[in-house]
């Protein structure tokens, strides 16, 4: 991506750079905080209507679920009970739990706040049409991410929760989870699979500055596809039905990037002969 010759920053000093970093990092650090301390104020909420949800059977993904079940002559689906409960260990856990899904809630919220921050930092790096092109980032990376966090709250973090509370060695041993560990298992969920819906953003990018081409990757589909079957059953538990729910998702993501990456390059290969055709009239 090349400099805008006609915006100030090519003026600007390293240090300069640096400074106006600063305050763009200072911005979304704000944002974050705001919203993570309103999100303190109201955590009886967050913790009994959302986080603790999916803890309780009647989740509307458990719903669905048995539904599914049902409508295939099975009842193996629905869940009709949670047999675990959750513990706090230590004298700060239930402190430190609500602190730090303030935080998470306050990054996942104040998400498209900071890609604005960030865009309005490279931005005046970029050509004006480069601009042009990539003005709807900030909406479209907003709702990929947003997309990515509901996936993973209703559908990953309830099969999973589902899947480790109903699991046993033996009758001897009661599920007593950990808050911390409760918390985690969610917040991985939802965040991951945020992080994960980014694929076609990213490869845009990495389309633009020439890191990858459709033709790449088509040729490393089926390398694409060994990689998202271990991604799911890193984030899943492992159950075979769990990973292809969560494969089907990414796999469409993949296809999409290469669709994406094949209009960036048959958008810049078209203005490369606008380029020559004006310079051959020139």
């Amino acid at each position: 991506m090349a400099k805008n010759t006609q915006a100030n920053p090519d003026e600007m000093s390293f240090l300069d750079h640096l400074e106006e970093l600063r305050w763009h990092l200072i911005r979304a650090t704000l944002a974050i905080v705001i919203v993570g301390t309103v999100a303190f104020i109201f955590k009886d909420f967050i913790f009994d209507s959302i986080i603790f949800a999916p803890a309780n059977p009647d989740f509307i993904s458990y719903e669905l679920l048995c539904k599914v079940a049902q409508m295939v002559g099975s009842d193996k689906g629905c869940v009709n009970e949670m047999d675990f409960t959750i513990q706090n260990r230590t004298m700060g856990g239930q402190f430190n739990a609500a602190i730090w899904t303030s935080i998470i809630v306050g990054i996942v919220v104040a998400f498209p706040y900071v890609i604005y921050e960030f865009w309005k930092f490279i931005s005046p790096g970029l050509y004006e049409k480069e601009r042009k092109n990539s003005r709807g980032f900030i909406v479209i990376s907003s709702l990929l991410f947003f997309m990515g966090v509901l996936f993973g709250y209703y559908i990953i973090a309830p099969l999973s929760i589902n899947f480790l509370a109903n699991f046993t060695v033996g009758d001897m041993v009661k599920n007593e989870f950990d808050i911390g560990s409760y918390i985690g298992l969610v917040r991985a969920s939802a965040l991951a699979a945020g992080l994960i819906f980014e694929l076609p953003i990213i490869i845009y990018f990495f389309t633009k500055i020439g890191l990858v081409t459709p033709q790449f990757l088509k040729k490393y589909r089926k390398y694409a596809l060994i990689i998202v079957l271990v991604v799911s059953a890193v984030i899943t538990p492992p159950d075979i039905s769990t990973q292809v729910i969560v494969s089907i998702p990414i796999l469409i993501l993949y296809e999409v990037s290469i669709f994406i990456s094949a209009f960036v390059t048959r958008q810049e290969a078209r203005e490369l002969k606008r380029a020559q055709k004006r310079n051959k009239q020139q």
